[in-house]
């Protein structure tokens, strides 16, 4: 999503624009989060999820100078934070990496959360395809 698009539609709980937001410390920003992820952040971060924090800001420098980066992690827990908004992220779902675009609406949400599902909607076959002998000769009512 361009940029220009979050300047004028987005405000952030208590109305803070985005601009406000980036510019706001860490202790800042914790203090408007929810319960549970202000909960969260208060008690620090976990290793791996500073790690893959020093990969988004490595990341930050090469978007500026116009690189295209794509991260992979499988920290679905990490909260999404204002310096993470413009990158795409590759959230492991235990198949595959499902790529999402952050954009300032994630702010405050978890990665692996609402974005990229792990369980898919179970489809099942009608019965006689192939599947068993017994099921190739159903009475019809």
């Amino acid at each position: 999503m361009p940029q220009e698009e979050w300047k004028g539609g987005f405000k952030y709980r208590g109305g803070f624009t985005f601009e406000e937001i980036s510019k706001m410390s860490m202790e800042e920003f914790i203090k408007l989060l929810p319960a549970r992820q202000r909960r969260s952040l208060m008690r620090g971060l976990k290793p791996e999820h500073r790690k893959f924090l020093e990969k988004v800001r490595r990341a930050r420098k090469l978007v500026i100078e116009g690189k295209k980066v794509t991260l992979k992690t499988h920290t679905r827990d990490m909260i999404i934070l204002p310096e993470m908004v413009g990158l795409t992220i590759a959230v492991y779902n235990g198949i595959t990496y499902l790529p999402i675009t952050i954009s300032p609406w994630h702010v405050g949400h978890y990665l692996g959360g609402e974005f990229v599902i792990t369980s898919k909607i179970v489809q099942h076959g009608e019965p006689g395809l192939k599947a068993t002998r017994s099921t190739l000769h159903i009475a019809s009512k």
